[in-house]
């Protein structure tokens, strides 16, 4: 009985083998193609972008980082990321809470309307915040009346990149939310807890990995936009042009050298935000297999 068991185990621990397993030519083909397909859409432009910046010497780098017109762009860019960011905090939270924990008509209209700048170009997002906010728009001769200024200055520039950016943080929260359930936050009301309690103790422990996960790709956004930030800008220099835009003028200009340096900054912010994106994935896996390993020794007490 027992070697009969063991063969049948046997054969189907060689089946599975057999059926999951590709022949290695397959296997390498594959990791080849992969890759391929890495090296010359991502590798080699990057490496492209910091030969390019360093070419004429790190004097010329630094110099053309250095320009006022550099550093009022980076200052943009940054400032913009920091307004946006807290936004898409509160928004995002606040909408996965209410989607994820409640039930209310127009739900699946309110995660339509989330996805919406997924959907939309960001040119046509930044064209309506001129029809809205431009000198010949529905509120155009009202802020030229209280010398208030939205497009070509910096509050059109915070609303274009929180436009494009407000999807990633809410988008992030919503599943995990869900999957998580009502459960703790029912048990702790029966406790006593207050909203703000419950939310500090029970709710914000449980997605912290998510919301910063979110966080990360939206700032990655904000300082990479380009579309909608083109159209209310101006492009006025040393005003609002942001890293993307200014890399856009130099190069335009057939200033290389300093297009490249600028570009690196860019390319070592997106390299900065895969790395925390990879923590926080680690992280995040990590605390899953804790949570699923007490609720296993749990069981076993049980």
């Amino acid at each position: 009985m027992t070697s009969t068991t063991q063969y049948s185990k046997y054969h189907s621990k060689v089946g599975l083998n057999q059926a999951t397993s590709e022949p290695a030519l397959v296997r390498y083909s594959l990791v080849g193609i992969t890759l391929l397909f890495l090296s010359l859409f991502l590798f080699v432009p990057l490496a492209a972008v910091f030969t390019e910046a360093l070419r004429k010497g790190i004097e010329t780098y630094f110099s053309a980082l250095s320009e006022p017109d550099a550093l009022s762009a980076i200052q943009l860019t940054l400032t913009a990321a920091a307004i946006s960011l807290p936004l898409n905090l509160i928004f995002g939270v606040t909408a996965a809470w209410a989607i994820a924990k409640f039930e209310f008509k127009g739900k699946s209209f309110l995660i339509t309307l989330i996805d919406l700048p997924f959907a939309v170009s960001p040119v046509i997002a930044g064209l309506i915040y001129v029809l809205i906010f431009g000198a010949q728009g529905w509120f155009g001769e009202w802020m030229s009346d209280h010398d208030f200024k939205v497009i070509f200055a910096i509050p059109g520039i915070v609303l274009a990149t929180t436009f494009v950016t407000f999807p990633f943080v809410a988008r992030e929260l919503i599943p995990l939310m869900q999957a998580q359930g009502k459960e703790e936050e029912e048990a702790a009301m029966v406790l006593g807890a207050n909203g703000l309690q419950m939310f500090w103790y029970v709710t914000l422990p449980n997605i912290k990995w998510g919301l910063l996960y979110g966080l990360i790709l939206c700032n990655a956004r904000a300082m990479g936009e380009f579309g909608a930030v083109s159209v209310v800008s101006g492009h006025i220099r040393g005003l609002t042009n942001t890293l993307p835009l200014h890399v856009e003028i130099l190069y335009n200009e057939y200033n290389y050298a300093a297009a490249f340096a600028v570009a690196s900054i860019l390319a070592l912010l997106a390299l900065l935000t895969l790395a925390l994106k990879t923590y926080v994935e680690w992280q995040s896996a990590k605390n899953a297999e804790g949570i699923e390993r007490e609720i296993m020794e749990r069981v076993i007490k049980d």
